[in-house]
């Protein structure tokens, strides 16, 4: 028998790689003579560079670069072990994570630091990228990262604009770098929304990065008048594309600076992982992640890994911490049965740090149910 591992993380409690070390000893436990092949997962967001990274056997590296405000930091990425592929979250210097509440300002905020992460992989021979831009504190349409990769921005006295949202209405002209860039780029994005108007990504997102009303008007009049200026000098209209909002303008940004292609995070991890190549003669896909309601079926893992499952007619089970989906939903997602890995009632620290044995004892109980002629 063989059984293809391939579960999210259980937020809080279990990486991904820990979920398929617990699943491994419940199936061992079960049916000892099984063939398990081990491919924890991510949905594009926080922890995909990493399950990437070890998904290629890559090396994790960490560099000096600067957060959202521009102060000294170590951020860090994966680059894959035949060092043609790099893994960046824009998380890791750009990031919501990296400020205080009371620091939260999207005008100021830039992505530089991720532009630095790029370019130092850059200058180590990769020729692919795949970056996640989930999780952003900014709203400067990605003009931080491509001065961190040689692009100048310029007022209208010539003079050098500092690259954040709050000066993206002074950029009167921008200036490519002298050597272009030699990289294919694939980014995670899930988000759909155009780069402004009442749908863009200050209004929609602004507020919860710290923009107040007034600031929220300034940064959308800002990305209005960047994709002005890109459409005058180099006939790119960005304006209406899907996801060109994401991460503050970083999907606009991606697009132009980056020449990248957006695509859902499931199938960038799916594709680098190689999921579907593992599916020919998989008798079980053994999923996961810490929550499954209706979330679950907005495109995201299970969702994902269960509607390729379904084209080789590989059953899928899903185990979960919290099940919330109806029946219906399940059978939409095209899995075969999920389960609650929770046994009796209990605090969220309980099942928090009982979570290990919970994933291992609900694996073999499964096993056993789907082996039962084998005693």
């Amino acid at each position: 028998m063989k059984i293809l591992l391939a579960p999210d993380k259980f937020k809080g409690s279990l990486t991904a790689r820990q979920v398929c070390d617990a699943m491994t000893e419940g199936i061992r436990l079960a049916h000892p003579g099984a063939e398990i092949v081990a491919l924890p997962m991510a949905d594009g967001g926080e922890g995909t560079a990493e399950v990437l990274t070890q998904a290629t056997n890559g090396q994790w590296i960490t560099i000096p670069a600067l957060d959202p405000l521009d102060r000294p930091i170590q951020a860090s990425y994966g680059i894959s072990s035949d060092q043609q592929t790099a893994f960046i979250e824009m998380s890791q210097a750009s990031g919501l994570r990296l400020l205080h509440r009371n620091e939260l300002n999207p005008l100021k905020a830039s992505t530089f630091g991720t532009g630095q992460l790029i370019q130092d992989a850059i200058s180590r021979g990769v020729t692919h990228l795949v970056l996640g831009i989930g999780g952003s504190a900014t709203n400067d349409a990605g003009i931080g990262m491509a001065a961190a990769l040689g692009w100048q921005f310029l007022d209208d006295r010539g003079e050098p604009v500092a690259p954040c949202g709050g000066n993206l209405e002074h950029i009167a002209q921008l200036i490519p770098p002298v050597s272009p860039l030699n990289l294919s780029v694939e980014v995670a994005c899930d988000v759909t929304n155009p780069l402004f108007g009442p749908n863009g990504a200050a209004y929609v997102y602004g507020p919860q990065k710290g923009a107040s009303a007034d600031d929220v008007e300034k940064l959308d009049q800002g990305l209005r008048h960047l994709a002005r200026r890109i459409q005058s000098q180099f006939g790119v209209d960005l304006a209406d594309l899907p996801g060109a909002g994401a991460a503050g303008g970083l999907g606009a940004g991606a697009l132009f600076f980056l020449r990248a292609t957006l695509k859902e995070g499931v199938k960038v991890v799916m594709e680098q992982t190689r999921f579907a190549e593992n599916l020919p003669g998989t008798d079980l896909v053994l999923t996961g992640e810490g929550k499954i309601d209706n979330q679950t079926l907005q495109g995201k893992l299970i969702n994902g890994i269960a509607q390729e499952a379904k084209k080789f007619a590989v059953p899928t089970v899903a185990l979960c911490g919290t099940l919330e989906a109806e029946p219906q939903d399940l059978v939409a997602l095209g899995l075969t049965a999920a389960f609650s890995v929770l046994t009796h009632p209990q605090s969220l620290d309980e099942a928090l740090s009982g979570a290990y044995d919970a994933v291992r004892q609900t694996t073999f109980n499964v096993l056993r149910l789907l082996n039962r002629n084998t005693d």
